[in-house]
């Protein structure tokens, strides 16, 4: 029956999705070709030609829709994550649709074809797909609430994974996951856990599968009894129910790994780290050349000025100069306006500054507190040492002590370091807990995203400058 309601589901989509593409290009046509909203357009070419465009367009859209998995099943899949799939999509097309255009723009039949008809297409289509995607699954989540379209689902294995798939199914009603019980070795039969009854022992499974109606099994097995995997995935391959693992790895592994497949090789990443892909690394580092480059730019008055001001203040050099550890643990040279008095290296090694230190200049004061003494780390992200957004770097010595003392440290360093991040914007800056300073800058790694760049960076400008811990 699920199976059933799966493909109703599937050919529904597909027929309203064709309704809607036909709809939002009928709409743009008639905004920008038939009404007299735009005269520039009027009339130019006549309808018959712009809609016999829908024939290559109607299945050619259908089919980014399936390349952007936007017919696989959505109980456990996100409206953020389909909306983001739609815009792609929907842009893909637009791209090929004025490619086409633009290589047959000689041609008499595309010569006078309306861009600004296709652009409206694009963004009506998009608002359209997301309202009926979005309702439908409005419609969805009340039926499954109420208890139809249910998806019947059997445990096999009891242990701290099964345990977390069972909240997992009572938070999110909406699924549609009726756990029909749990197969297990160890505990008793009959007992029941969190309203989950034990309905029998891995023996009983072939059986218990053949007298019951089951549409899915979640292997949720402990770690310690992993030997009876190859048995337990026999059985319910013999029995033709779709069949999911569900590994156990969440006290050895705190992360979310990411799975790959390496030539047929399923692997596991133990952690997932956006930036390790070659096509978003080099997204973020185009930016940080441009960014850094307009900040360069943008605040030379002010860097010339604090320039200035360092040299009156007292002697030494203008430009600080410090060893940092930064991506692949590797140091480098880390520029600041020198905000303190000149001292020997060693001195330098000592320690954080504290509330008074003496060692600090009067402009000093000023520009840490301001921030203004990290402006000349834009040219450490110039010369790719730095990213403009990411974890702060820190002194040699002192990962050397943090790496022994916190869980997880090291991490920071499978990026770029940062001029601010996530953890900065936070309010945790100087003299607060590394501890906390860690697990912001670990989320960021493995949360990273143009967009989570954009937002660190607008927040810097608001909440980021103005240092209260800064000495």
């Amino acid at each position: 029956m699920i199976k059933d309601n799966q493909h109703f589901l599937n050919n529904f989509h597909v027929v309203l999705d064709a309704l809607i593409i036909v709809f939002s290009y009928a709409l743009a046509w008639y905004l920008l070709i038939a009404s007299p909203i735009f005269p520039a357009g009027h009339g130019v070419l006549p309808p018959g030609v712009y809609f016999r465009a829908l024939i290559p367009v109607v299945p050619g859209y259908m089919a980014l829709y399936w390349a952007f998995h936007l017919y696989e099943p959505k109980r456990t899949r996100t409206k953020r994550k389909e909306f983001i799939n739609i815009v792609e999509a929907n842009a893909v097309g637009l791209m090929v649709f004025a490619s086409i255009l633009f290589a047959f723009r000689r041609s008499g039949y595309f010569a006078n074809f309306s861009t600004r008809m296709i652009a409206a297409f694009c963004a009506i289509n998009i608002a359209a797909t997301t309202v009926e995607r979005f309702g439908i699954r409005f419609i969805l989540t009340r039926l499954r609430r109420k208890g139809f379209n249910q998806k019947h689902i059997m445990l096999v294995g009891f242990s701290d994974v099964s345990d977390q798939f069972i909240d997992a199914c009572r938070r999110n009603p909406d699924w549609g996951y009726n756990i029909y019980g749990i197969v297990d070795d160890i505990t008793e039969t009959g007992v029941s856990y969190k309203g989950v009854k034990i309905v029998g022992k891995i023996k009983d499974l072939e059986n218990i599968l053949s007298g019951n109606t089951i549409d899915e099994i979640a292997i949720t097995l402990p770690l310690a009894a992993y030997e009876k995997l190859g048995g337990i995935v026999a059985v319910c391959e013999k029995s033709g129910v779709h069949t999911k693992f569900i590994p156990d790895y969440n006290n050895i592994i705190h992360s979310r790994p990411v799975t790959e497949d390496m030539d047929g090789l399923p692997v596991i990443n133990i952690r997932n780290v956006p930036l390790t892909d070659p096509v978003r690394a080099t997204a973020k580092r185009i930016v940080d050349i441009i960014g850094s480059l307009f900040g360069i730019v943008i605040f030379s008055p002010i860097m010339l000025t604090v320039a200035v001001l360092i040299r009156l203040s007292s002697p030494g050099p203008i430009i600080f100069k410090q060893e940092r550890v930064g991506l692949h643990n590797k140091p480098f040279m880390m520029y600041k306006f020198r905000s303190m008095v000149e001292q020997r290296p060693e001195d330098e090694q000592k320690g954080w500054t504290t509330p008074g230190d003496p060692r600090v200049t009067k402009i000093g004061k000023f520009i840490r507190k301001t921030s203004i003494d990290e402006f000349p780390q834009f040219f450490n992200v110039l010369m790719g040492k730095m990213s403009l957004v990411g974890p702060r770097p820190e002194r040699t010595q002192f990962v050397e002590m943090f790496k022994e003392e916190i869980p997880r440290y090291m991490i920071k360093h499978q990026v770029r370091p940062g001029m601010t991040g996530w953890a900065q914007i936070n309010g945790l800056r100087g003299d607060t807990s590394i501890h906390e300073r860690i697990r912001y800058d670990i989320w960021y790694i493995e949360n990273w995203n143009m967009e989570l760049d954009i937002k660190i960076l607008f927040l810097t400008i608001f909440k980021g400058f103005v240092n209260k811990n800064a000495y």
